[in-house]
């Protein structure tokens, strides 16, 4: 018959956890071993072994080493409860992780950023939200942006949220026949009309002068999170040749005959 007292190897052997997990255990008074021969060697018995194994179910249902501690002092009944809240807890992470997963494959498969609704529940600001506040902090001064801001407020909140979502549709869909020209000048007039498309959907919103038309196109070239939201349009000429029918539009703005 074997002595009823394990060494560190045979815990190790029979549970898979680590020597210097062993020590760390017994420094922090988790889990201290049932006796200490002359020799310096740890012994466990078999209520060691016991509560070791909880400790490491505990430890896989995410509880911290911390909480583990406490949770050591408690009955049995008291373990139970405290569980129960626990997996409420895990049911929430994993319904927030699944909404992160489905974000992640959205955003993966093209769905451009603004529309993604990964801080819906939690305190950081929507990245549309982001957006307004990034736009006001920048134009906030400007009366166009007053304007835009203007003509917002008029709308209820769900109604805000369509216009956007609209916008966003509408946007896709110039983008989408401006990359199917791209073969052409971008002072082609079959372009120059996909441009003028682009800037009235714009100005569903604000007025927009030549200045802003070329602050926008320069905004597309220079912040990198277009990069990726363009990248579903055309090839890795597309951003540069919408810049570049953007600003021969904003040069020749007056100049009706190029519609013609």
């Amino acid at each position: 018959m074997k002595t009823p007292y394990f060494t560190i190897k045979d815990i190790m052997q029979i549970t898979g956890v680590t020597k210097r997990a062993l020590h760390y255990y017994d420094k922090t008074d988790l889990l201290k071993p049932s006796k200490i021969e002359a020799n310096g060697y740890r012994l466990y018995d078999q209520e060691a072994l016991g509560n070791l194994q909880t400790i490491l179910l505990f430890k896989e249902m995410n509880f911290s080493l911390k909480d583990i501690a406490t949770m050591m002092k408690l009955s049995k009944d008291e373990q139970k409860e405290l569980l129960k809240e626990h997996r409420g807890t895990l049911v929430q992470r994993k319904q927030k992780l699944q909404t992160i997963i489905d974000q992640l494959d959205e955003y993966v498969n093209g769905t451009d950023i603004s529309q993604l609704q990964l801080f819906d529940d939690s305190p950081i600001m929507t990245i549309q939200e982001q957006y307004e506040s990034e736009a006001k902090f920048v134009y906030g001064d400007t009366s166009k942006y007053q304007e835009f801001e203007a003509n917002m407020n008029r709308l209820s909140a769900q109604d805000q949220q369509k216009a956007y979502q609209q916008f966003s549709v509408n946007m896709e869909t110039v983008f989408y026949e401006l990359a199917k020209h791209q073969d052409h000048s971008p002072a082609s007039t079959e372009v120059q009309q996909l441009i003028d498309q682009w800037k009235k959907q714009l100005e569903s919103f604000m007025v927009c002068d030549p200045e802003i038309l070329v602050c926008i196109a320069e905004t597309y070239t220079t912040d990198r999170r277009y990069a990726l939201y363009f990248e579903q349009f055309g090839d890795e000429y597309f951003l540069r040749f919408l810049y570049q029918a953007i600003l021969v539009y904003a040069q020749g703005e007056g100049d009706e005959s190029r519609l013609v």
